[in-house]
């Protein structure tokens, strides 16, 4: 008996100092593009503005868990936008050889990384620091719809002027699709390996909702490799899970305009509960789409409304 008890209490050691170890290890960044335009590092989060001659409105995109901003960049392409791509932080810069431009607002936010807080200050910097024409929006998909709402928090005073989207997103008393306990949680290093075997499977194929677009089903294997660590991906969902749960619709109104995209076949996030949010924001949109995934701009990208003028 005390030889079983021995080597129970060896394999649940070895199970904790595997976990830390996945916990902290470097994920290979994946997915890489030739970028021109500038990088600005601020704390452990990247700002990209494309280069652009005499462009007529400005985009903020801000990806949401696992993404990275390759999801935006082809809907985003005409050269008449001064497209600013927000990297979280922690999360690897899908950038070729990277060189970053020093800046005097660069210092990390006083948030812990990981949370939406801090990516929020990241976009508030991108707001006040990078934007230069007068028609600008900040699109936010999935935990980028949150930090979206988040920095008009931080910062309403920026955000009295623009137009948010907010694209299957994580909104005020939210769900996840399936509840995801604590203790699932703990296990996300491990769950992370397997996922990095086999990033579309028979286990999640429904979750992504159609893959015959070839560009969408290229980022979504890119998905368990974005985050530079786990580590970075465990903040990530105890924050969110905190963020749903502790912020009420009172947030709405530091946004003046815009529209909430609302999937009805959203498999990741429970699209009843964010409906249910999104009805409590007096001064933007409620856009439903009925047979749609979670990624909008993928699957229905005639359903994100266009830019509005000045």
């Amino acid at each position: 008996m005390e030889m079983l008890i021995g080597l129970v209490g060896l394999a649940i050691l070895v199970v904790i100092y595997l976990r830390r170890y996945l916990l902290r290890k470097e994920i290979p960044a994946p997915q890489a593009t030739t970028f021109n335009g500038n990088l600005f590092k601020v704390g452990e989060a990247v700002l990209a503005r494309r280069t652009t001659t005499g462009a007529s409105s400005s985009v903020v995109v801000v990806p949401g868990f696992v993404e990275n901003f390759l999801y935006f960049t082809e809907f985003y392409e005409s050269p008449d936008i001064e497209l600013i791509k927000l990297t979280c932080s922690g999360y690897h810069v899908p950038v070729n050889q990277a060189r970053f431009q020093a800046v005097d607002w660069g210092q990390p936010p006083a948030h812990p990384s990981g949370t939406i807080a801090y990516d929020a200050a990241v976009l508030t910097r991108a707001l006040e620091n990078l934007v230069t024409t007068d028609t600008v929006r900040v699109h936010g998909h999935s935990r980028g719809g949150a930090v979206v709402l988040e920095a008009a928090r931080q910062r309403p005073d920026l955000f009295e002027k623009v137009e948010v989207v907010l694209e299957a997103p994580v909104l005020p008393q939210g769900k996840p699709y399936k509840p995801m306990p604590p203790i699932a949680r703990w296990f996300m290093p491990f769950v992370l390996v397997l996922w990095q075997q086999n990033p579309i499977s028979d286990a999640n194929r429904k979750t992504w909702g159609p893959l015959d677009n070839p560009r969408k089903r290229e980022l979504i294997m890119g998905y368990p490799f974005n985050a530079r660590r786990c580590s970075t991906l465990v903040a990530n969902l105890k924050d969110m899970a905190s963020w749903m749960e502790n912020t009420g619709f009172e947030i709405y109104r530091n946004v003046k305009r815009g529209a909430i995209v609302v999937p009805a076949k959203d498999k990741v996030l429970n699209p009843a509960a964010m409906l249910a949010s999104a009805r409590q924001a007096d001064n933007l949109r409620v856009i439903e789409i009925p047979d749609c995934s979670h990624f909008v701009v993928s699957d229905s990208p005639h359903s994100i409304p266009p830019l509005l003028q000045a």
